[in-house]
């Protein structure tokens, strides 16, 4: 429900189930996330691309996998008033594949390095974390298959945690092969689940019909002992998966970056080929992931383009709050305001006016008192609001052309030329 109804009969809308506001004490988390996102992209020579928030529904259904929860289950399509098929964006790599493709960019030096910070929308069940609308930071290295970009775009994603301030955190990889070798693999996994196939939870059945990769990403606690059981897809890669794969761990190892190769690690879209990796907290599982990504040669072609081999990572900003805060990571808090402008009488008050609208030109920040308050209530929300100083015009301030500041952690004051005040705040 998106409103709640009063006695009085008036309806009081909400945010919907699984939408939530991001008010202002919560935003110096999300400045902090997004600032720290943009500089490490930068260091490692990354793009921002921005997308629509919709596209065609087949986009997605053809890109993430007709099977797949996402498709099937948590997609947010409709119809416009055209007849053309839409979703709201449930993952933000087809679209950047998209305009890959659709603007030429395989023409541009490779790999075409690109990232964006995005809201995501899937219908499921909202938990802590991860909500119907969520926000999402991710990036892509489009047109290389060297595993050396692999190693690259983990350490990425590792560094930008570390920067962050977050700590015990565990990274999880695997292979899961490429168009020639995963069918002998998943034709030995579904011969494996079907052994057990009265043991698998409902939508397994139907996965191992379908989707037997998706098998092992399944959360259910029935099918967990099946899936910790079942082959791994990094005991049975061609030789050239197994070379890429082994090349890999090692610059890993050169970059001093600890991992665990998990066999059971698919992640939960059909595109991925080869290296699929996720970082996690020491003491979760795989439902507090906070970011992973992996490599997907073939997306690019099946979207209609030329043969791409491309890697990329997402996290989820949420979820890195959630760390942060259990971690107890200090956060920059958002800088208040430089002076307060208070006054008595209206002449002073056109002279506030004009005033804060100075200092504003003269890249001060300023916060103008409004309202017909007293002078003690008007100190009184500077104090509280935590800004230091008050620049305080009356009727003696006026006749001489000063006014009197303030400062509120010491309750000293001075008066001070109008022209001399910009230099004492900056002080």
């Amino acid at each position: 429900m998106g409103y709640s109804s009063l006695k009085t009969g008036v309806d009081v809308y909400q945010a919907p189930r699984g939408a939530v506001d991001i008010l202002p004490g919560e935003q110096p988390y999300w400045r902090y996330v997004e600032q720290q996102a943009v500089d490490i992209c930068q260091l490692y020579g990354y793009g921002r691309i921005d997308t629509p928030v919709f596209e065609s529904t087949g986009l997605f259904a053809r890109s993430i996998g007709e099977e797949t929860d996402i498709v099937s289950k948590e997609m947010y399509s409709f119809e416009d008033k055209s007849g053309n098929r839409l979703t709201l964006r449930p993952e933000g790599t087809a679209p950047v594949c998209r305009a890959y493709i659709e603007h030429g960019m395989h023409n541009q030096a490779q790999p075409v390095k690109l990232y964006y910070l995005t809201p995501i929308f899937r219908y499921e069940r909202p938990q802590a974390g991860r909500y119907r609308q969520h926000y999402q930071f991710g990036y892509e290295a489009i047109g290389d298959n060297d595993p050396v970009l692999d190693a690259e775009v983990i350490e990425m994603a590792w560094r930008f945690y570390e920067k962050l301030g977050l700590k015990n955190l565990k990274l999880l990889l695997n292979s899961t092969g490429c168009k020639k070798c995963r069918p002998g693999y998943l034709k030995s996994l579904k011969n494996y689940y079907k052994e057990h196939a009265d043991d698998l939870c409902k939508d397994c059945r139907v996965r191992l019909e379908k989707n037997p990769l998706r098998l092992l990403d399944c959360k259910r606690t029935q099918c967990q002992p099946l899936a910790a059981a079942a082959p791994g897809s990094a005991n049975n890669l061609c030789p050239d998966c197994e070379e890429h794969f082994k090349s890999l761990k090692s610059y890993l190892d050169l970059l001093g970056l600890p991992f665990s190769v998990e066999h059971r690690l698919v992640r939960g879209l059909d595109y991925y080929t080869r290296t699929v990796f996720e970082i996690q907290p020491q003491t979760g599982g795989a439902q507090s992931t906070i970011g992973g990504g992996g490599r997907y040669d073939d997306l690019i072609e099946e979207l209609g383009g030329k043969p791409t081999p491309a890697i990329g990572f997402a996290t989820g900003i949420e979820r890195i709050i959630l760390s942060l805060q259990k971690q107890k990571v200090a956060i920059p808090p958002t800088p208040m305001p430089q002076a307060y402008i208070a006054s008595l009488g209206e002449k002073a008050g056109d002279k506030a006016v004009r005033l804060a609208s100075k200092l504003r030109q003269d890249g001060i920040s300023a916060l103008l008192a409004s309202g017909a308050r007293s002078l003690k209530a008007q100190l009184r929300q500077a104090d509280k609001l935590g800004i230091r100083y008050a620049v305080i015009i009356g009727d003696e301030e006026l006749a001489q052309g000063k006014v009197m500041l303030r400062d509120m952690t010491t309750a000293k004051q001075e008066t001070v030329a109008e022209a001399e005040l910009p230099a004492k705040l900056l002080y």
